[in-house]
């Protein structure tokens, strides 16, 4: 161990042995959800950046991110009546001109012929009641989120469709979590 240890050095790269560097690979986990991670970025949503990656075999079917539909004004032009009228997370989503981030990789994916069955979605935030049915129906069969969001019908809709939903810890560089809100 001590041979090991004395002709390391740490560079951004990776890690390098004597002359030799030894590369440091994300897992395929954490690179897609570090990839939603600057999806999100794209998000004109004044409450938070959500950002989603379909992925199938490893190869990147589709994103999306929250926003409003294609054409119309975004949120951060002409305000949130969601937020003006001080409806809380998660309540009164119809009133909102956004489609959330899973909508809207589902809609892209499906728009371009592109069949999401059996694919598994990469987001930052875990998906509501509304978006996990659509991910049931769109046969996604895996769900990897980084930030907790509790809607109780989700969980129990997950549950009852057997999907593979798992939490992952990556740091934020964009969204809510990244601004410290």
């Amino acid at each position: 161990m001590k041979n090991f240890i004395r002709n390391v050095s740490f560079t951004p790269a990776g890690i390098k042995r004597g002359a030799k560097l030894l590369l440091v690979r994300k897992s395929k986990d954490v690179y897609f959800s570090e990839i939603a991670d600057l999806v999100s970025s794209r998000s004109t949503c004044l409450r938070n950046q959500v950002g989603a990656v379909i992925v199938k075999e490893s190869q990147i079917l589709s994103t999306g991110y929250n926003g409003a539909p294609k054409g119309l004004a975004h949120c951060d032009e002409v305000g949130c009546i969601r937020q003006v009228k001080g409806y809380k997370s998660g309540e009164r989503h119809e009133l909102c001109r956004g489609l959330h981030a899973e909508q809207n990789a589902i809609i892209q994916a499906s728009y371009h012929g592109i069949s999401v069955k059996g694919a598994k979605i990469y987001v930052t935030t875990k998906p509501c009641s509304i978006c996990t049915k659509m991910l049931i129906n769109a046969g996604i069969h895996e769900v990897v989120y980084v930030e907790e969001y509790e809607d109780e019908l989700a969980s129990q809709l997950f549950k009852e469709a057997n999907m593979i939903v798992r939490k992952i810890n990556i740091r934020r560089n964009f969204g809510r979590a990244a601004s410290g809100t």
